[in-house]
């Protein structure tokens, strides 16, 4: 069988130990020099470079998010061990895990380390699919003869070049399409090498949960569950035309997953459309004061991506669940665009007085769309606001600051609600 050591990148047949480094870190799977799609995930992405910039965190449990009254944007492995999870409130993951070291993310650090390894994935191959700072998928496909080694070597070196120079881990999910090439990724992280072949995928799918469908949340597993479908066997059940009458579209999307079946190709052409946050709660909140921090937390995340990618928006989107599952979507449009944290929080919290609010929330997102060059927006004034231009001013001094003094230079009160 085709085996791969992931220290020295020695290719060999089958074994417990690298014959060439006597490394254990080996993959090994029947198709694994024939597939070229693949999905790499860095490992707990900004508390890795937290912890990479600030050595004295390497062996302690670390949590990005707010104040104690936040929520958890992500988490490293330490503190995952003890149950802390993203989007939960910080009050809980503190009592989860008190020895934590909470720090305020850096967006615009962690963009820049993205730049660094999306510049390494373009030595490989052109056809990159980012989905976010730290994840994207990779066509490798043909690529074998221009590098002189198969996807799954360029892989491989990927990973161990973005911890040598980068000091950044990350899980490699390879596949021959792009639905079991994220699903693999997830396999075994961190640091982990996980494939999933043609010949074995519907056997490897057959007792594998719904909820490991991207894109199926809390909601529409129970729907699922409601009709007896807990797995992918349960759903291979279904005849194709009963799960659409169900289910609708996503019934037809359900029909070809659980077959393994994924078309789309990995688009690297794709253009940014919106920049949005969003959370949801651990338990439903219908404190006004509450929401409005995490409005604030929420648009302060939008505009840090938007600045970190020279981009504006000109519609403001604000996103809300019920705890009855009920979505509601208000949108405002800004003549010129923006981008800066002030003018998206003041937009959003604007769309939520407008909104009635007879049940609690179990879910919040703010974003921007209608994108526009940075260049073009935040010029106008605001004839019923004489005070905006100051406060686009300070936030412009504010970023300085924070870009030469750290991230907890200037933190605003409404953060800490």
């Amino acid at each position: 069988m085709p085996a791969l050591c992931r220290d020295c990148l020695h290719p060999f047949e089958t074994g417990r130990r690298c014959p060439a480094c006597g490394s254990p870190r080996i993959t090994a799977h029947p198709e694994l020099f024939d597939l070229g799609i693949a999905h790499m995930d860095c490992d707990a992405f900004y508390a890795s470079v937290e912890k990479r910039d600030n050595p004295a965190l390497r062996d302690k449990p670390v949590i990005i998010g707010g104040g104690r009254r936040g929520v958890v944007s992500t988490a490293c492995y330490i503190a995952r061990i003890k149950g802390v999870r993203s989007a939960m409130p910080m009050f809980q993951a503190l009592k989860l895990c008190p020895e934590a070291v909470v720090v305020k993310g850096r967006m615009e650090v962690y963009a820049r380390v993205s730049r660094q390894i999306r510049a390494m994935m373009e030595d490989m191959t052109p056809a990159i699919e980012p989905l976010s700072l730290d994840e994207a998928f990779l066509d490798l496909t043909g690529t074998a003869r221009l590098h002189g080694a198969p996807p799954a070597v360029l892989l491989a070196r990927l990973v161990k070049r973005m911890q040598t120079e980068l000091g950044i881990t990350g899980s490699i999910g390879l596949s021959h399409n792009k639905f079991l090439a994220k699903l693999a990724s997830d396999l075994d992280k961190p640091r982990g090498f996980s494939v999933i072949g043609q010949a074995e995928t519907l056997d490897f799918l057959s007792d594998k949960p719904v909820r490991m469908i991207w894109g199926i949340g809390a909601a529409g597993q129970a729907s699922l569950e409601a009709v007896g479908i807990r797995s992918f066997a349960d759903l291979r059940r279904w005849d194709r035309r009963d799960l659409h009458e169900r289910f609708g579209t996503m019934g037809e999307r359900l029909w070809h997953l659980c077959r393994g079946e994924d078309t789309r190709r990995v688009a690297p052409d794709r253009a940014v459309k919106s920049i949005s946050n969003e959370t949801t709660f651990a338990e439903d909140i219908s404190d006004p004061d509450i929401l409005d921090g995490h409005i604030w937390r929420l648009a302060e995340k939008v505009a840090d991506r938007a600045k970190a990618k020279g981009l504006a928006g000109r519609t403001v989107t604000l996103k809300l669940k019920r705890d009855d599952f009920r979505l509601l979507t208000r949108r405002l449009s800004l003549p010129d665009g923006t981008q800066v944290a002030d003018r998206l929080y003041r937009s959003a919290r604007t769309l939520y007085d407008q909104a009635d609010h007879p049940r609690p929330y179990r879910l919040i997102g703010v974003g921007l769309s209608e994108l526009i060059p940075a260049e073009a927006a935040d010029r106008s004034g605001d004839l019923l606001d004489p005070q905006a231009a100051r406060r686009i001013k300070a936030e412009r001094a504010t970023d300085a600051i924070r870009a030469r003094f750290g991230e907890d230079a200037i933190l605003k009160g409404r953060a800490l609600r």
